[in-house]
């Protein structure tokens, strides 16, 4: 069962929910067009692994994201996640019109940082930044999500139960690629300019 750690305790969050296409310089990387609500989609608790991979017979990219865990149906602490992607798979099933979990909910297809806690009015002041080999490839400040938590939120409740321990990313900024065997990936989340949290993975 994947877990995740939020200070002693170890949760088994029963869903991750995901927003895409949430930063428009990502938008445009992808050549996608800039939705006019939130792209959601959702990754099981089987998609939830502490070792980061890269799968040899198909490619995998690397998106970093701002991640919040649920506590009481409020936001009770923040973490960087990768959630990872079969990119490939996933333009061959958009293309036919065709869901993506395939290329999304695969086993294994999300890491997280240990959470943090945070109270609700810190959100807005937070920023991640992802290093692959000591070189900065990804960074974004939440004040440029296309969606607003508190957006994300309302429209989710409108259709979805969002239950203790669940995890909401929030979309990833520009920057995504391929992860390879041995990189060196470093993420981190500040609140201002002030460090809040720093996670390190090595990809196997």
């Amino acid at each position: 069962m994947g877990s995740i750690f939020f200070g002693p305790y170890e949760l088994h969050p029963s869903k991750v929910i995901c927003v895409g296409r949430n930063y428009i310089e990502h938008v445009h990387e992808l050549n996608n067009e800039r939705p006019s609500d939130p792209v959601v989609f959702l990754k099981p608790n089987s998609a939830i692994h502490h070792t980061l991979v890269s799968q040899a017979e198909e490619e995998i990219h690397f998106e970093a994201e701002l991640s919040f865990l649920y506590e009481d149906s409020a936001i009770c602490a923040v973490a960087i996640g990768l959630d990872l992607t079969k990119r490939k798979l996933q333009a061959k099933l958009k293309a036919k019109g065709l869901p993506w979990e395939r290329a999304k909910a695969f086993n294994k297809s999300v890491v997280f940082s240990p959470f943090v806690p945070i109270s609700a009015f810190q959100i807005s002041d937070l920023s991640l930044q992802l290093e692959i080999n000591g070189i900065q490839r990804q960074f974004g400040h939440i004040e440029q999500l296309l969606f607003s938590v508190i957006d994300i939120e309302k429209s989710l409740k409108s259709w979805l139960f969002i239950e203790n321990g669940d995890i909401l990313m929030t979309g990833t900024p520009k920057g995504v690629g391929i992860v390879h065997p041995g990189d060196l990936f470093k993420g981190t989340v500040y609140l201002n300019d002030q460090l809040l949290l720093s996670h390190e993975w090595v990809a196997e």
